[in-house]
């Protein structure tokens, strides 16, 4: 899954897109204005990434006689040290494309325009956007402050004919019967994973979904879980991958999600752990064409056959990019054309095209219903579960991607203990749960 954004990735990817506040007029009004937009890079399509930022700017300036200016980052942890700063200094970005789960904590801040009637309007309606994709808007709907802008629901690649040549009839749907699949097309040359270990924004999201479909949200109100057995047991499955079944290449320690899906695309790995719709480019252009396909994540947590009572049948985090006017612009309302224009049917698609993520319009989206790679994804659009909506999130996430993080020399070395990573969970806890206890 990709990370706090895309995250994505994403990839995924995160993309995130900026732009301008205030009380200008619109329209023609913004000549010789700047609206600034804070977007997530795109390492896996640079080119690609550019050539949209260039197209939205040109009909931007078209509409309105104003510039657009993209700033990027490029991890979780540089998202969220751009929103604090802003929010603290009162300016920066005008417009903030946010990843799914920092926009409980971008909402904490109080620093982003609420939406009401008006201003949804200006954008062309909630009716406009697939409904999933309001999951994550805001704790309420009273009180939202995003407006979606792209969905990244995360699934799984697998090459059909390596699972065929191992026997294999159809995509695992327990994390045992993956790791088990993995074996079984594990031999020289040849490898049954391909998993990111050192992205910024993968890993967190394998113990967020082994952990929920066991039954621990993680967050349960005020309290941080993350010392529970359940998120222990969802370590030692992602880190056993590589270290005792040996499953995985060894240089994935080293991988970003670009270089894990690079390997799978050369077509000598079983699958491609986590990642998204955005993958398909990559995957067509490499030895894999023609041999893979889309498979929802395993729902059942290790070491389990069935999901328990009190699981979550969790597919994928509710994931994506919602876009934020900041409070503090003073173009509020280019800003608010900005999103309308992203948010149309045509750049939807058009960023779609050159970089895969799906739309958050619901008649672009509908638009790519005959797209057959897409119905997994869509399955997956639908079983995805929101993260917890608190300020703290954005800390317990990157708590838990610090749990990967600080293991990755152990990793390197053959094996995390149990003591080590004992030693992390206890860090990561109380991380976590001052976070919960700061937050509004």
């Amino acid at each position: 899954m990709r990370g706090v954004m895309a995250l994505a990735g994403v990839a995924v990817l995160t993309a995130g897109l900026a732009a301008c506040g205030g009380d200008d007029e619109g329209g023609s009004g913004g000549a010789g204005k700047t609206l600034n937009v804070l977007i997530g890079a795109n390492t896996q399509y640079p080119k690609e990434f550019q050539a949209w930022q260039q197209s939205v700017s040109d009909k931007f300036k078209a509409q309105t006689g104003a510039s657009v200016k993209f700033e990027t980052f490029a991890s979780a942890n540089e998202e969220l040290t751009k929103i604090q700063t802003s929010v603290v200094s009162g300016t920066g970005p005008d417009v903030y494309a946010v990843g799914t789960t920092l926009t409980p904590t971008a909402y904490s801040t109080g620093a982003f325009v609420k939406l009401d009637d008006e201003k949804w309007k200006k954008v062309g309606g909630k009716d406009k956007f697939v409904p999933a994709t309001l999951g994550i808007s805001g704790p309420d709907q009273q009180n939202q402050v995003g407006i979606p802008w792209v969905s990244r629901p995360f699934v799984m690649a697998y090459n059909t004919e390596l699972l065929k040549a191992a026997g294999i009839s159809k995509p695992a749907t327990t994390w045992d019967e993956l790791g088990q699949q993995a074996k079984q097309m594990t031999k020289p040359g040849q490898y049954g994973l391909a998993v990111a270990y050192k992205d910024n924004f993968d890993p967190w999201k394998f113990v967020w979904g082994m952990s929920v479909q066991a039954g621990n949200p993680l967050v349960d109100g005020k309290t941080a879980r993350l010392q529970d057995p359940t998120v222990r047991k969802a370590y030692q499955t992602y880190f056993g991958w590589l270290t005792a079944d040996k499953v995985v290449d060894p240089a994935a320690i080293g991988w970003t999600n670009p270089q894990a899906v690079a390997a799978f695309a050369e077509g000598k790995t079983g699958y491609l752990a986590l990642t998204t719709v955005t993958a398909a480019k990559a995957l067509n252009e490499g030895a894999v064409k023609g041999k893979w396909a889309f498979a929802l994540l395993p729902t059942v947590p290790p070491g389990a056959t069935s999901r328990p009572a009190n699981g979550v049948d969790a597919a994928s985090i509710l994931s994506g990019d919602n876009l934020l006017v900041a409070d503090y612009s003073k173009n509020q309302d280019l800003a608010f054309e900005y999103v309308k224009l992203v948010t149309d049917p045509e750049f939807q698609l058009d960023y779609y095209a050159k970089l895969g993520n799906l739309p958050a319009n619901a008649a672009a989206l509908e638009s790519l219903k005959t797209d057959e790679k897409l119905a997994t994804v869509a399955q997956a659009a639908q079983k995805s579960v929101a993260t917890p909506f608190t300020g703290g999130w954005a800390d317990i996430q990157l708590a838990l991607t610090n749990v990967v993080v600080q293991s990755i020399p152990d990793l390197s070395k053959g094996a995390v203990s149990d003591a080590q990573l004992d030693g992390r969970l206890a860090d990561a806890q109380k991380k976590a749960q001052s976070a919960l206890d700061r937050a509004k």
